[in-house]
């Protein structure tokens, strides 16, 4: 099986980047980066020492519900390209763990999916989860602070 590690879409970056509200309906702030653990979940690179970058409650469901977490993110806060698609682990997965957890088609947690999973093990648990039919897609979150860090679909 192949999965994608993807993004957040463009559309809903830019208009965070030009000031649009997150999701908690405030202005996102702007910092300037000292180079360490500032994860852009758009380019998915870190956002590197002197750079301005956006701080922003993200939730990344598609309606409220119990389930649909909402966290802080960080942004570049220029425009920069989507990452593509693709099945290499992101650059910015640079923690020795994370949490892998997924989810079904209501967008709800699939209990038992969630573990703490060393960042090698990452694309291999993924494709684990995915052979279960009640995982639609899998969350890659902070295992220290349950950001959220990207999305995990089959190809």
């Amino acid at each position: 099986m192949t999965i994608q590690f993807k993004a957040l879409p463009s559309e809903a970056v830019r208009a965070l980047q030009r000031g649009g509200p997150d999701a908690y309906g405030h202005t996102p702030e702007r910092r300037i980066s000292d180079g360490d653990g500032v994860p852009c979940r758009h380019c998915m690179r870190n956002v590197a020492a002197g750079e301005g970058y956006l701080i922003l409650a993200y939730r990344p469901f598609p309606e409220l519900q119990p389930y649909a977490e909402t966290g802080p993110i960080f942004l570049h806060a220029q425009e920069c390209e989507r990452a593509a698609e693709a099945e290499a682990l992101p650059e910015m997965l640079e923690s020795s763990d994370y949490i892998v957890r997924g989810y079904g088609k209501d967008d709800r947690i699939v209990y038992g999916s969630g573990a703490v999973t060393p960042t090698s093990d990452i694309a291999a648990r993924a494709e684990a989860l995915f052979e279960r039919d009640d995982i639609a897609y899998i969350h890659v979150r902070s295992a220290r602070n349950n950001c959220y860090q990207c999305r995990i679909e089959r190809a």
